[in-house]
């Protein structure tokens, strides 16, 4: 860092809790979502799916459908042009393997999964589009599919079914299964259904080939530079050829970090007709065609001393995959590091079924790990007779373990004091099933763990200052709805000491510079970097231009002070505005780029954010029926930009949570391979009457190492552990362990 760049940022207090810079725009409708933008000569595209779990297509009868009015094309694999990346490495339509690549869609014959893409059928409205759609018959040559993950992981073979997919490999450290020694231990199973992020927004894109080679995309992805990379590769165009445009996102909660067949299909069949094609996939095609948290099977053994002091943890995990592609996350990354432990073995499988592919889904893996985890320590807290605050305490990992560095920082005692006391933890009857309502009602009290790796990687931002004072910033990455441009226009109104309105941030198109994905907690940590790297450029720039020439030479850039939109030097010899600096120099705008990444600090500390979650429950003794009154969620995630925004992350995430303990699951009728509550009637969330006034705090502590803000992830945490503090509160007001999620009444009664 320059001398100029160690400027003390403007008290970003008066800011703190900004109003969405986007906000108005969206609530009034005026906000353009990727479904939404208004092409000429546009057509729209419906998918025809698969009505078995396996097998290979002998026939489609598309003859109706292509007869039926304003019907451009009925694309399947027999006619689909060919995608030139298809061609590279395994290839279906000559014998080949697909094995761990994407499902290449139009490519072949062979049937995967029930709901697969087989057919898309392109007319001048979507009404005909659809009605043709209903007219396409396709026959199947029906196999056999296995789609039960209970049956098949018991099956004999099952260990040369998982052999080579184990790719995270087996974690050791210390004795393996050392907590079978240990004088108290508990050994249990937890399983994960399948639970599916069906946002609000469908998974839409907009396809217009400009030239032959040139192709711009309106999609709902989290991923506009790996979009425009996985669709130039496919069809063989420069990468630059490629824009993708997602100015606004309506949710994602990962199901949009990669590109999936339907839009591969769009931009396929665009170019096929010589006309804009926009696919929007129906919510049943949500289940099925973009990814959802696996289910997963899972066994923890924990072993401590009398006192409470662990001896061993073992963690293994096993989930579903499809046939053609290998998933894997981080199921068993918690037990890891989570807390001091000197024996320490986890194993992680995946099963590979006729089911489409999973992908990550807020929290990742994590959230499926940290359930399993914290209500093992809940049952072991119960077994030791020890507050379940206490005995976490007792094995507080003051540095990595698994990594034996120390960390960037960390503030998970204070958030376990902090939520403890909001929540009145330690007045509560720490005894199952002694507490009740005046009613009759059962009160339960249970807490959980997050934490989740606090990343930062590379990313470029550019700003254009004009002579009128103002400043636009612009990178490519997207908002799936934290409020990524809010956080940004703060960031750079704390660097440049301007006021937030005279600054407006662009997103969302591939054009601007390199960002990368939302996801992962990362982009405020990311991008907010660059933001912060381009706006100290833009400052150097400005005070070069302002010390110039004749007597103010003689001042050195250490010298200069920023604040209030002025250059001001110690001797007041340069007293100058920023837009006076460019009138001066008859500069119509200035521009800069700079690219910002992590460094050496990566290597010398651990980089995570935590949190807890407290949870009351009230539980009807005879219907079991659960409902959540209290929730409170402390986060230790470094210097929190803007508290409303953040707190709204923590509230989602803590509903989210909610979600997957009593509610989320997608089943499967296991003799078709069909899901069975595939809409959003019969696959249930939580809706307001669910839901209490959610306290969400923060630690608000500087992190020294991670980037310039100080700032970590909080994303990921304010869902990783909120499930496993339900199924405990649960436990306390009932006496009864559900190790199963989610946690309906019939499991109580």
């Amino acid at each position: 860092m320059s001398l100029m760049e160690k400027q003390n940022f403007f008290d970003s207090k008066a800011v703190d809790g900004l109003d969405r810079v986007d906000g108005r725009l969206k609530v009034t409708g005026a906000a353009r979502y990727s479904a939404e933008f208004p092409i000429p000569k546009l057509t729209y595209g419906v998918l025809v799916t698969s009505t078995v779990a396996g097998g290979k297509i002998q026939s489609i009868d598309a003859k109706k459908a292509e007869h039926a009015p304003g019907v451009l094309a009925v694309i399947s694999h027999f006619n689909a042009p060919q995608i030139p990346g298809y061609s590279e490495g395994s290839n279906p339509a000559k014998g080949q393997t697909t094995k761990g690549q994407p499902l290449r869609v139009f490519s072949d014959d062979t049937i995967y999964f029930y709901g697969q893409p087989v057919a898309l059928v392109v007319a001048d409205t979507l009404e005909r589009a659809q009605f043709a759609a209903g007219l396409v018959q396709a026959q199947y040559q029906k196999a056999s599919f296995q789609t039960d993950f209970d049956t098949n992981v018991t099956a004999a073979d099952f260990p040369s079914q998982a052999k080579n997919r184990n790719s995270n490999g087996d974690y050791l450290r210390g004795e393996a299964d050392a907590y079978k020694n240990a004088p108290v231990k508990i050994e249990a199973e937890y399983v994960i259904p399948t639970e599916v992020h069906n946002p609000m927004e469908l998974q839409s894109i907009i396809a217009v080939w400009d030239t032959a080679d040139k192709v711009t995309v309106y999609d709902k992805t989290q991923s506009l530079k790996g979009a425009q990379g996985t669709i130039a590769q496919a069809f063989k165009i420069p990468v630059e050829n490629v824009q993708v445009v997602a100015t606004y996102v309506g949710g994602a909660f990962g199901n949009a970090l990669r590109t999936w067949p339907h839009e591969i299909a769009a931009v396929m069949a665009a170019q096929k007709v010589g006309r804009p094609v926009k696919v929007v996939i129906s919510r049943e095609q949500m289940f099925t065609m973009v990814g959802y948290r696996p289910y997963t099977w899972q066994k923890v053994g924990l072993g401590a001393t009398a006192d409470g002091k662990l001896v061993g943890i073992s963690h293994e995990a096993i989930s579903q995959t499809s046939t053609y592609e290998e998933f894997t996350e981080g199921t068993v990354n918690v037990s890891k590091f989570l807390y001091a432990c000197p024996n320490v073995n986890t194993r992680y499988k995946i099963l590979p079924l006729n089911v489409s592919t999973p992908t990550w889904m807020r929290g990742p893996g994590e959230a499926s790990g940290a359930f399993a985890l914290d209500c093992a320590m809940d049952e072991l807290a119960y077994q030791l007779n020890l507050d379940p605050i206490e005995l976490r305490l007792r094995n507080h990992a003051d540095t990595d373990p698994e990594r034996n560095l120390p960390w960037s920082s960390k503030y998970l005692k204070e958030c376990y004091q902090e939520a403890a006391d909001r929540i009145g933890w330690f007045k509560r009857n720490p005894k199952p099933r002694s507490m009740k309502t005046e009613d009759g009602m059962l009160i339960g009290y249970g807490m959980g763990t997050g934490s989740f790796s606090a990343g930062r990687s590379a990313a470029t931002a550019s700003i254009q200052m004009s002579a009128d004072g103002t400043y636009t910033i612009q990178c490519a990455t997207t908002d799936i709805g934290p409020g990524t441009a809010t956080a940004m226009v703060q960031i750079a109104s704390d660097v440049l000491q301007v006021p937030v309105e005279k600054i407006k941030f662009q997103l969302g198109n591939s054009s601007f510079p390199k960002a990368p994905s939302q996801g992962g907690s990362s982009t405020v940590s990311t991008v907010g970097s660059a933001v912060t790297a381009v706006c100290i450029s833009l400052k150097n720039k400005l005070g070069e231009l302002a010390i110039g020439q004749g007597e103010a030479a003689s001042v050195k850039p250490a010298d200069l002070t920023f604040a209030n939109g002025q250059i001001s030097s110690k001797d007041q010899s340069i007293k100058i505005a920023y837009a006076d600096v460019l009138k001066k120099h008859s500069l119509p705008n200035l521009e800069v780029t700079e690219e910002s990444k992590s460094g050496e600090e990566r290597r010398k500390y651990s980089f995570y954010s935590f949190s807890v979650h407290f949870v009351e429950v009230n539980v009807h003794p005879a219907t079991g029926q659960v409902k959540v009154k209290r929730v409170v969620s402390c986060a230790d995630a470094g210097k929190i930009i803007n508290h409303k925004t953040a707190g709204s992350q923590v509230i989602g995430g803590a509903i989210g949570g909610i979600g997957m303990a009593l509610m989320e699951e997608a089943v499967i009728d296991n003799r078709f391979g069909r899901y069975v509550n595939n809409n959003l009637a019969d696959y249930h969330v939580p809706v307001h009457a669910d839901i209490p006034a959610i306290d969400a705090v923060f630690i608000d502590k500087k992190d020294p190492y991670i980037n310039p803000m100080g700032s970590k992830g909080v994303g990921e945490i304010s869902l990783i552990g909120m499930a496993a503090a339900v199924a405990n509160a649960v436990f306390h007001a009932t006496g009864k362990r559900v190790r199963d999620l989610p946690i309906t009444p019939d499991k109580l009664v």
